[in-house]
C-alpha cells in the first residue's frame, strides 16, 4: 500500500468534517488523516492505487489546498 504526505490548509475539526465526504468517497483512498497540530497541516494518505494529483484534486473539490511533500 502507498503513503503519501502532503502539506494542506486544513485547521480543525470543522474543516476534518467538510473534507470527509470527498476523501471518503474516492475509493482509491484506503485511510487517511490530517495532523491539525502539526503547523504544516500534515495529510497522510494511504492506498493502493492512489497518486498525488488523485488527492490534490480531491481535496481541491472540497475548497482545500494539498501540497505533495
Amino acid at each position: 500500500m502507498k503513503e503519501l504526505k502532503f502539506k494542506t490548509n486544513v485547521n480543525c475539526g470543522h474543516c476534518i468534517a467538510k473534507i470527509t465526504p470527498f476523501m471518503d468517497g474516492e475509493e482509491k483512498i484506503s485511510e487517511w488523516n490530517v495532523d491539525t497540530a502539526n503547523p504544516d497541516k500534515i495529510l497522510v494518505v494511504k492506498g493502493d492505487e492512489i497518486n498525488e494529483q488523485l488527492v490534490v484534486d480531491t481535496l481541491a473539490k472540497a475548497g482545500y489546498v494539498a501540497e505533495a511533500i
